[in-house]
């Protein structure tokens, strides 16, 4: 294997590249992620070894990245060929949302694929007594990286519950791993996640320290509408988390630029879905990932690559 590194001084970069034996590096594919303890990273891994061996004249980079607002940014600067981002951080772009991290309406980003659902995934140690939103007030809560789609899903939840970040006894904003890392030290009590469920962060959390999994309310998501959906995060996916408990989901989308070519982004679309196995090796969340509804209510347009392999394959 050999390091590509094409974004020089940009923090946070971790590459992989994956070539066909025998390619010619024509064309290049950044997959834009998320930090390492997340579930974009090893479903960004999967994905460019995916491309790599099945796409002819490609190489392949992953960046781990703050996630969703950074990772549209990214694209829309052509620094990034496929990049994983939450579906309200997608709509905020294609609408110019100024608060959302967007001074403009982002005009090239278009849509690949929607797959997995993100769970809202809000944890705290048993110690902190905390088990649901008003719990929160008064207390030491991470709400991931600044500008990030969890930190905008945390902005969001807050508000529909009547509540602000000065209601908490301690703001932080920090990425999933080094949030856990404060609760195990008892310099924090809570942490807010948006990831597939079982994400890696919260799995050591709980194998570490008694935790709680906070309630979010069904009526949170139904004054938020879509794409937020009132959901719940199932008995034991956590260590000692005997019940199911309610919380929100959102759904992940696939994205990329209108300037990608459009044969590139046909063979992206249509290699994702013929290794999903590989995918789901990578991560559980990917189970979730359903070709039948991959193309379904997007807040940002289709990629017309992405659109002639639905076609083809009969899913519009």
């Amino acid at each position: 294997m050999q390091l590509f590194n094409r974004l020089a001084g940009t923090a946070m970069v971790a590459a992989l590249a994956f070539a066909p034996v025998g390619a010619s590096a024509q064309q290049f594919i950044n997959v834009l992620t998320g930090g390492t303890s997340g579930v974009y990273y090893p479903l960004g891994v999967a994905l460019a070894k995916i491309y790599g061996e099945n796409i002819e004249g490609v190489k392949t980079q992953v960046q781990s990245t703050k996630a969703s607002v950074e990772n549209i940014n990214l694209i829309a600067q052509g620094r990034g060929e496929i990049g994983f981002a939450l579906g309200d951080s997608v709509k905020a772009a294609v609408e110019g949302d100024t608060e959302a991290g967007f001074q403009a309406p982002v005009e090239n980003l278009r849509s690949i694929a929607a797959i997995y659902p993100n769970y809202v995934q809000i944890v705290a140690s048993r110690e902190s007594g905390v088990t649901d939103l008003a719990g929160l007030k008064g207390k030491g809560l991470s709400v991931g990286a600044p500008a990030s789609g969890t930190e905008l899903n945390a902005r969001a939840i807050f508000k529909a519950a009547g509540m602000s970040y000065d209601d908490l006894g301690k703001t932080e904003y920090l990425p999933f791993a080094e949030s856990v890392e404060l609760i195990k030290n008892r310099q924090l009590d809570a942490t807010l996640q948006s990831a597939g469920l079982g994400v890696a962060s919260i799995r050591d959390l709980a194998s570490s320290v008694p935790i709680n999994v906070v309630a979010v309310p069904a009526e949170i998501a139904e004054k938020l509408g879509a794409p937020f959906q009132a959901t719940e995060i199932p008995a034991g996916t956590y260590d000692g988390q005997d019940t199911a408990v309610p919380t929100l989901a959102i759904t992940n989308i696939l994205v990329t630029s209108s300037e990608v070519d459009e044969e590139l982004v046909y063979q992206m679309t249509k290699q994702l879905f013929e290794h999903l196995p590989d995918m789901v090796a990578a991560h559980n969340a990917a189970t979730a990932i359903d070709p039948a509804t991959a193309a379904k209510n997007l807040p940002a347009p289709l990629h017309p690559g992405a659109e002639r392999y639905y076609k083809e394959a009969g899913l519009l």
